[in-house]
C-alpha cells in the first residue's frame, strides 16, 4: 500500500509541477483542457468537453442506479501578472495544486477496483474562477443538474491554517470587480478652465470611497485597485481616464449596500463634472452559503486523513471564489470547500506565491475520504 501512494504522490507532484509550468488565464485554458480530458479518459473516466468554453468534466463510477453523485470541483486558470519582470500566466492562487489534488483522488480510486460500483463521482475542471464567471458557465452547462454533493479544495496562507491542518470549510466573502471610464475632453496644459482634469476627478472618487459606511461588525472594504490617464505628453490635461474598483464584504445584503454607495458617488461626480462616468465590466463572486451536512462530512474525513488534531475551526475569508455560485444557483446543493494548510507564502497572487508540496497529498487524502464519508465506506 505504501508503494501506492508513493507512486500516487510522485504522480500528483509531476502533474502539478507541469500545469504550473504550462498556465493559461482565463478562458483561454485550451491545452490545459485537452491535457486533462486526455488523462480523464486514460484514468477511467467517461469525459465531456464543450465546444464553447474551456473546462472538462469525468464520470467515474456507477451513474446507472440509484446512487448519490459527488461532485468534486477544480479550478483551471491562472492570472495574468509581472513576475521577475515578465508579464505572464502565473499560477499564484493553488489552481495548478487544486487540480493535481483532483486527479490524485482519482488515481486513489483507481486503487481499489471494489469502489466502481459504489461510488458516482463527477470531476469537475472549471474555467475562469479568477473572472467569477465559470462557475456559472458550468451551471449553464448542466454541469452539476444531476449533482448532491459537491466538493472543493483551496490552498490557504499560512497565516489561516498551519501546515498539515485543514479546515472543512471556507466561507468566503463576496467580491465586485468595476471597470469603469471617465468619458470628457482633454485640454491645454495651459488652460485647466476649458475641462476636468479626470486625475482629480478620479482622486474626488477615491475620497468618497473612503466615506462609504455599512456595519462595521460586517468586515467589508472599497478601494481603487488601477487608473490610467493621460499619454506621453505633459502638457496635455487629461479628460478621460479609466480605472477597476475591487470592492469587498463578508455578505452578499453588505455587498448590495456597498455597491449601492457606489453607485450614488458615480451618480455625484458626473453631476459635479458633467462627465460621462460608464461602468464597462463588472465581475462579481457571491459570498459563501455554507451546508451543515457537507461540512459534517469533511470534518469526518479530515479527521479520517490527517487525524483529530489537525481539524482546523471553520474558516471565515475576505477573499471570494466563485466555486459558491453553484449553491446560490442550486439551494438543494451540499457542498463545502476544504481550506488546506501548506506553508503558503507570502500569499495568494503573490507573483512568487510557494508552498510545501508534501500538502498535496493530504489534500488527496482529505478528498478520497470525503468520498468514501459520503457513501459510508469504510476504509
Amino acid at each position: 500500500m505504501r508503494l501506492i501512494e508513493k507512486h500516487i504522490g510522485q504522480r500528483v507532484t509531476e502533474t502539478f509541477q507541469y500545469l504550473h509550468n504550462h498556465a493559461e488565464i482565463s478562458w483561454e485554458e485550451i491545452e490545459t483542457t485537452k491535457y486533462l480530458a486526455d488523462t480523464l479518459e486514460k484514468s477511467g473516466c467517461k469525459v465531456t468537453t464543450f465546444e464553447d468554453c474551456p473546462g472538462v468534466i469525468g464520470e467515474y463510477g456507477n451513474f446507472n442506479g440509484d446512487l448519490p453523485v459527488v461532485g468534486v470541483r477544480a479550478d483551471m486558470d491562472a492570472l495574468w501578472q509581472q513576475v521577475d519582470g515578465e508579464f505572464k500566466a502565473n499560477h499564484s492562487c493553488g489552481h495548478d495544486a487544486h487540480m493535481a489534488m483532483v486527479l490524485g483522488l482519482l488515481w486513489k480510486l483507481n486503487q481499489v477496483p471494489e469502489l466502481t460500483e459504489k461510488i458516482a463521482v463527477k470531476f469537475i475542471f472549471q474555467p475562469a474562477e479568477e473572472k467569477g464567471s465559470g462557475a456559472l458557465k458550468m451551471v449553464d452547462k448542466g454541469v452539476i443538474d444531476e449533482v448532491d454533493y459537491l466538493y472543493g479544495i483551496h490552498l490557504r496562507p499560512k497565516q489561516e491554517v498551519e501546515m498539515g491542518d485543514a479546515s472543512p470549510v471556507i466561507s468566503h466573502g463576496a467580491v465586485r470587480m468595476y471597470d469603469v471610464e471617465i468619458k470628457g475632453e482633454d485640454a491645454h496644459g495651459a488652460r485647466p478652465h476649458l475641462n476636468h482634469n479626470a486625475i482629480e476627478i478620479g482622486s474626488q472618487i477615491v475620497q468618497q470611497l473612503g466615506k462609504i459606511h455599512v456595519d462595521p461588525t460586517i468586515p467589508h472594504s472599497v478601494k481603487m485597485t488601477k487608473f490610467h490617464a493621460g499619454g506621453k505628453s505633459a502638457n496635455i490635461i487629461p479628460g478621460s481616464a479609466s480605472f477597476s474598483l475591487d470592492l469587498r464584504a463578508q455578505t452578499n445584503e453588505v455587498m448590495d449596500e456597498i455597491e449601492g454607495q457606489v453607485q450614488k458617488i458615480f451618480e455625484s461626480v458626473r453631476s459635479l463634472y458633467n462627465v460621462v462616468v460608464e461602468t464597462t465590466h463588472i465581475d462579481a463572486i457571491a459570498a459563501a452559503r455554507t451546508n451543515e451536512e457537507a461540512i459534517d462530512i469533511m470534518s469526518a474525513a479530515i479527521t479520517k486523513a490527517l487525524g483529530k488534531d489537525h481539524l482546523h475551526p471553520p474558516l471565515v475569508t475576505p477573499g471570494g471564489d466563485d466555486f459558491h455560485f453553484y449553491t446560490i444557483e442550486r439551494p438543494s446543493l451540499r457542498a463545502t470547500m476544504i481550506g488546506i494548510g501548506c506553508d503558503l507564502s507570502p500569499g495568494l497572487h503573490h507573483p512568487n506565491m510557494t508552498f510545501n508540496q508534501e500538502a498535496l497529498m493530504n489534500g488527496v487524502e482529505i478528498l478520497y475520504q470525503s468520498v468514501l464519508t459520503t457513501y459510508k465506506i469504510k476504509s
